[in-house]
């Protein structure tokens, strides 16, 4: 009934969730009024084209996926599969960076096992491996106590840069107070970030820079930089064409922040599968040496 309920819940209906279990659909509604009968606690809302699950629901789904993967684990662990690379790998990272730098990895690893399904989803966003059924994710941030597995593999700087037309025109700053009379492009994949962060000896400072410009993507907000619309601050990997060529400039440098750690996290540690493994421990061998990271 616990794998029954998770598809029907990952399907938002009865009728798939039955058809990629080879049972009816009755059959499939049934079983989970039974399992809700006997917790005591209803898990989906039902109406006549699909359901949703209810807060109850919600945790129970996050609890039998956890108990599905060990049975799973232990079922691989006992028939010897468990030391095979094959089945089904999710893999997240951020959009950019992910196209950049893990997508090439990803094709290798799964060009060398055939026997692994990939799935690779790109996000500037906080992806949750265990509620989103990821596997491993590769992330440019500080990350908070969990447990999670997490090998940092390198760490990227956050910089201001502009055109040196636009510097030109309006001058280079030289403090990042500066920013206030200064037009800025906001590099913002959720909503507007109105904020930026500097250093200042062993203090940060939140500057509110006169933003004329919101891009969602970093790849805009680089592309308005070069057309000379303003200074944004975004991840050096992210302008690094750009600066290389000439086409924007740092500046406020010696006011950066700390780099921001870059880290290849995944579930269950030492217990996680071969695919998984396999996959984690080529990611961090290739992003450590790429000198990108440095």
């Amino acid at each position: 009934m616990m794998r029954l309920f998770v598809a029907v819940a990952e399907a938002e209906g009865f009728a798939p969730a039955a058809r990629t279990l080879g049972v009816s659909a009755p059959a499939a509604t049934r079983a989970v009024a039974a399992l809700e009968q006997r917790l005591g606690t209803p898990l989906l809302h039902r109406t006549t084209r699909q359901v949703r699950l209810t807060d109850a629901g919600g945790r129970y789904l996050q609890d039998c996926r956890r108990i599905l993967g060990e049975i799973d684990e232990a079922e691989a662990s006992a028939t010897g599969a468990h030391g095979a690379a094959a089945g089904p790998l999710g893999v997240t990272a951020p959009a950019m960076f992910g196209r950049l730098f893990v997508a090439p990895i990803l094709l290798d690893y799964a060009r060398r096992h055939p026997e692994v399904a990939p799935r690779l989803y790109l996000a500037d966003r906080l992806v949750d491996l265990i509620d989103e059924g990821y596997d491993v994710a590769v992330r440019i941030a500080h990350l908070q106590d969990s447990t999670l597995t997490a090998t940092r593999v390198g760490q990227m700087r956050r910089v201001v840069c502009a055109s040196p037309g636009f510097l030109k025109a309006h001058g280079e700053p030289r403090t990042p107070d500066a920013l206030a009379t200064l037009d800025a492009i906001a590099f913002a994949p959720i909503g507007p970030a109105r904020e930026w962060s500097f250093q200042s000896g062993t203090r940060v400072r939140t500057i509110r820079p006169s933003v004329r410009f919101v891009a969602n993507t970093a790849e805009v907000a680089v592309a308005a930089a070069v057309a000379g619309q303003g200074l944004t601050s975004v991840l050096r990997y992210q302008a690094a064409p750009e600066l290389k060529s000439g086409k924007l400039k740092v500046v406020l440098a010696d006011h950066e922040l700390p780099p921001v750690p870059v880290q290849v996290v995944h579930r269950e540690g030492r217990r996680a599968n071969a695919r998984v493994r396999g996959f984690v421990d080529l990611a961090v061998e290739r992003l450590r040496a790429d000198p990108a990271l440095r």
